[in-house]
């Protein structure tokens, strides 16, 4: 039972809908905002809102914001698990791939996740897992084949964003199962601002090298969808996730997320008019599946 009197079981699965929405509708959001913005200034600016509007909670509920001793080497590990895929290489596919392809590899994250817990948790791989895990990459494989094909005529240029958001999906996996046996012991608004910072360092050093931006040509509609990454996708998004990591096991709480890809891909259907053919639904089918198979195993 949660302290405000609900099972923790209902709760947690209420804060992982809050989260899979957040996330799911950021995936179309971020497209938008990268017709305009630099890659990395995009991240760097929002992250660096979402740290001023986290410590700024966090001061107003008198939370302890300072890390002390472990927690130092705890957050910055998590940061660089949790945030920087998501928010460097995450956000970096999309320059390659549609909003929808990007969010159906992302989300095979459960299934790594379940694989990730053996080493890890010493949670054994059941042959549920294994299958799970066969059916899910068979859904990729799908979802990549026209690239790798191009690829081998020696002109595919999606090939990169698959690279970039498979490596979004493994490391974020890893981070899951890592937080939920070394959680950084701090409470959350804080925990997850010293996380962002430290997970947007690499970001920072990529925007110094490689923008050019001066905020000048930056829309109205863009400064929004910026907005929305702040307070939905990294602030409510986020907390909301390690609330659910709190109040369930790692498997229950990442099944959950298999809502996220399906809100990410019918949200990039309405908003951007990205395909949703055959290979798109077989794709987020398959991957689904395999979540569902992997989290049960």
């Amino acid at each position: 039972m949660s302290p405000r009197g609900v099972p923790a079981r209902v709760e947690g699965l209420f804060w992982v809908v809050v989260t899979a929405t957040g996330w799911g509708l950021a995936w179309p959001v971020m497209k938008i905002a990268l017709a305009e913005w630099p890659v990395f200034s995009f991240r760097v600016v929002t992250s660096a809102s979402g740290v001023l509007l986290l410590l700024g909670l966090a001061l107003a509920r008198d939370e302890p914001i300072r890390p002390r001793g472990a927690q130092w080497g705890r957050l910055v590990l998590a940061g660089l698990l949790n945030i920087t895929p998501f928010v460097g290489l995450g956000t970096l596919s999309l320059l390659w791939l549609n909003a929808s392809e990007a969010a159906i590899v992302a989300y095979t994250m459960p299934i790594w996740a379940a694989m990730l817990a053996w080493p890890v948790l010493g949670e054994r791989p059941t042959p549920a897992r294994l299958a799970g895990l066969a059916v899910g990459l068979t859904g990729v494989a799908i979802l990549l084949m026209p690239a790798v094909l191009a690829s081998a005529g020696g002109h595919s240029d999606k090939l990169p964003g698959y690279a970039c958001i498979l490596g979004t999906a493994v490391l974020f996996a890893f981070g899951t199962v890592l937080t939920k046996r070394r959680p950084p012991g701090m409470p959350p608004l804080s925990s997850l601002a010293w996380q962002i910072v430290f997970g947007t360092v690499p970001l920072a050093f990529g925007a110094a090298l490689f923008d050019r931006w001066d905020g000048v040509h930056i829309g109205l509609r863009s400064w929004l969808m910026a907005l929305y990454i702040v307070v939905a996708g990294l602030c409510v998004g986020y907390l909301a996730w390690f609330r659910a990591l709190r109040l369930l096991p790692a498997s229950t709480a990442a099944i959950g997320t298999l809502l996220v890809p399906v809100i990410g891909v019918l949200s990039a259907a309405l908003l951007l008019g990205d395909p949703l053919g055959w290979r798109q639904v077989t794709a987020l089918g398959m991957t689904l599946a395999g979540i569902v198979l992997a989290s049960k195993g």
